[in-house]
């Protein structure tokens, strides 16, 4: 009895997280009517399937829930303003769609590939864009490195992937020569630049600059790494 409890107990938890979820405070709504306009409804739809199959596929934990829209989608959205129109861009690494899926339903001008190695995270990718109806994505199963030879983007995105130190050689191949990478990062982006700098001067980066975005919109601004690369031989 006591173990059905504890069952029960874990299914009203997420229920109540997912409920509480609903209840959105008036910033976060701000938040969504600005960054995402008449795209609200859809990036709605995108939040719900991250708290619910995503969660249950093991994508995101239950604890994320109630933090899903500024830890997670909002933190990634605000960084649309940095894409030029047109862009094709590769999200590295992309497990639930984040950054890639939030971007792109704020970018609807902006081609994103989805680059996730995970068979069960790509299924559940391809369900979530189908279902949305997002005509500016695709997904490939594979590890950046796999993808050399096929993709030639403007710009590479990645989200809690790896240090700089590793994530640049896996990125940069996958670059124009005047492309850029950027890395939504958190508070150690200075000090992954500082330890990044053979790397960065091994692939030729021209500039890295450490950029917030949302500052005007969320709690918690955005930290992003932008790294602009001259052509690189090969």
């Amino acid at each position: 009895m006591a173990e059905d409890q504890h069952h029960g107990q874990v299914g009203y938890d997420t229920a109540l997280a997912i409920s509480r979820l609903s209840e959105q405070s008036q910033w976060i709504q701000g938040a969504v009517r600005e960054i995402y306009g008449q795209a609200g409804e859809v990036a709605q739809r995108y939040v719900n399937h991250l708290v619910t199959t995503g969660v249950e596929r093991g994508l995101l934990g239950p604890r994320e829930i109630p933090i899903m829209w500024e830890r997670h989608v909002l933190n990634c959205a605000v960084a649309q303003t940095l894409f030029p129109s047109g862009a094709l861009v590769a999200d590295v690494g992309s497990g639930a769609g984040l950054p890639g899926i939030a971007l792109a339903i704020a970018r609807p001008d902006v081609q994103f590939v989805l680059v996730e190695p995970l068979e069960r995270r790509v299924l559940w990718l391809e369900d979530v864009i189908g279902d949305l109806s997002l005509h500016n994505v695709d997904v490939v199963r594979a590890r950046a490195e796999q993808v050399v030879d096929t993709l030639d983007v403007d710009v590479v995105t990645a989200r809690a992937v790896s240090a700089l130190k590793s994530l640049i050689p896996l990125t940069a191949p996958l670059l124009h020569g005047d492309g850029e990478l950027l890395a939504l990062k958190g508070r150690s982006a200075a000090e992954e630049i500082s330890k990044a700098q053979k790397v960065l001067r091994t692939h030729r980066a021209k500039d890295v600059t450490v950029l917030t975005c949302g500052d005007d919109l969320l709690e918690i601004p955005t930290t992003v790494v932008r790294v602009t690369f001259g052509d690189r031989l090969g």
